[in-house]
């Protein structure tokens, strides 16, 4: 490892199994033989008397309340969810609806097992700041109960000097509120050539779509299809592959009312039905102004894919797939920039070497040039990137992961030219954050691992997910660290 240039900073964030949020509970669906239970339970609860009733629900109420929002609101949803169940629905009190939901109900700490693989983006707020202070945003990845990820957000304040504050992360937590979104036919067409799904039936329905539709639309498309389409025996089965494949693309928002740090991205399509991993942030800024986006692997429990996010403000994110050979496998990380009027990410399409992909016309990721492959005996199964590039004078610094013996990870660097990213001019030739004896032990031991940090007053602010389990903060001297990285034997020429 490359000695004495990155320093862990005293502040560790640890997972907190107070943060919970409400989830829909079915009784007999959790059971290795499903048998639900739902219409005895609910039966049960209209024989309570009023009284009974309102005195459960008070209690109930009083209990959990202060820990979630709205919480009588979200029993009503979860009632309205399960009342087809009841036999005299109509014939339930208000009192009772509530009390069904609430047995319909149950707290989920989305971050009781782990808590890891951050990255870093400037806060959209950079107010009430002294000199030398920027405020941070620090995405999260968050696992709970059945190794479910979900993504949450912390914020912290750099500077001034080597200071780290982070901000207390107390208060309900919010599910962010699914809304509709233009979808793109692009996007549409790319993933259905991926599944190889080509037949009159698609062609006919992208044939009516437009470049940007809404879910109306694309359903008032659906319902005009000939009989004579719909006949054939592959008819219903491409209408459910354009719906599954339509679906990928939606938006979820925030209250005002709530920071940072309250909101959670949770699965909400069957394609991260198990789970949103590895955020990776950056905050991309163009001549129509800086956005925040994001790259994140959706898992169903069988197979993963890569998806995009984007957000103006943090609040409000709308998610999209990204399709193409170079959106293949996890890790993808966006340039902060277009590079010659190109938009650029790196990737790890073939698993295990670091590649840049560029997107074309179609919105579709090119096969990758590749970077960097395995060479070095700490990343001999693989390496990857640790977050997106960030630009220096020197040229576009990289962060990359490498996989050694017994499945240790550490954290290295690339320097790519700033005008041609296919060529790596610099790299650190050892490891610049391995796990040590205080950091290795956890939810999976031996292993560090960043989604993305920032340069802030000459120091790269670096966030770590260590041993999968908590997340820590070192700091690097970027002079000192671009200095060794061009110094190393090999630098000046291209590393490919």
């Amino acid at each position: 490892m490359t000695r004495n240039l990155a320093v862990r900073q005293d502040v560790t964030l640890a997972p907190d199994p107070r943060r919970v949020i409400v989830k829909l509970f079915v009784p007999g669906e959790d059971a290795a033989v499903v048998r639900t239970r739902a219409r005895a339970l609910i039966d049960r609860v209209a024989l309570l008397d009023e009284e009974e009733a309102g005195r459960l629900l008070r209690d109930t109420l009083d209990r959990f309340g202060t820990r979630h929002r709205d919480l009588a609101g979200t029993f009503h949803h979860h009632y309205d969810l399960v009342r087809h169940r009841a036999a005299r629905a109509r014939e339930l009190s208000p009192t009772s609806r509530l009390l069904v939901g609430a047995y319909f109900s149950h707290e989920y700490a989305v971050e009781a097992a782990a808590l890891c693989n951050p990255s870093m983006v400037a806060h959209p707020d950079q107010t009430d700041l002294g000199a030398g202070q920027l405020r941070v945003a620090v995405s999260l990845r968050q696992i709970g109960e059945g190794h479910l990820s979900s993504i949450g957000f912390a914020t912290a304040v750099l500077g001034p000097g080597r200071q780290l504050t982070v901000a207390d992360r107390a208060g309900p937590l919010a599910v962010g509120q699914r809304s509709g979104v233009r979808h793109r036919r692009d996007l549409l067409v790319a993933g259905l050539a991926e599944e190889d799904c080509d037949n009159e039936v698609t062609a006919t329905v992208l044939d009516a779509l437009p470049e940007r539709y809404d879910e109306a639309t694309f359903e008032r498309v659906l319902g005009n299809l000939p009989p004579d389409l719909l006949s054939r025996s592959t008819g219903l089965g491409t209408l459910e592959q354009l719906r599954r494949t339509n679906v990928g693309s939606y938006a979820t928002s925030f209250p005002t009312d709530t920071a940072l740090h309250q909101r959670v991205l949770w699965p909400a399509t069957p394609g991260e039905s198990h789970g949103m991993e590895d955020a990776r942030f950056v905050r991309f800024v163009d001549e129509s102004g800086p956005v925040y986006r994001a790259t994140y692997t959706a898992y169903d429990g069988r197979s993963i894919a890569t998806r995009a996010l984007v957000s103006e403000d943090l609040r409000r994110f709308e998610m999209t797939p990204m399709r193409g050979p170079g959106a293949r496998n996890k890790g993808l990380a966006l340039f902060p920039r277009t590079v010659d009027g190109r938009h650029l990410a790196l990737c790890r399409a073939d698993g295990e070497t670091i590649g840049l992909t560029s997107l074309d016309d179609e919105n579709r990721w090119q096969s990758p040039t590749p970077l960097h492959a395995p060479r070095e005996s700490w990343e001999l199964i693989q390496v990857g990137n640790c977050g997106s590039p960030i630009e220096t004078d020197a040229g576009w610094l990289v962060l990359t992961h490498g996989v050694g013996p017994m499945r240790r990870y550490a954290i290295g660097a690339l320097l790519l030219d700033r005008h041609r990213p296919e060529r790596v001019v610099a790299r650190l030739p050892g490891a610049l954050l391995a796990p040590d004896e205080n950091d290795r032990d956890g939810y999976v031991p031996n292993v560090l691992y960043s989604c993305g940090a920032v340069i802030h007053d000459g120091e790269l602010w670096l966030p770590y997910g260590a041993g999968d389990t908590r997340v820590g903060f070192a700091t690097v001297p970027v002079g000192a660290l671009l200095a060794a990285m061009m110094e190393a034997p090999g630098s000046g020429r291209s590393a490919r």
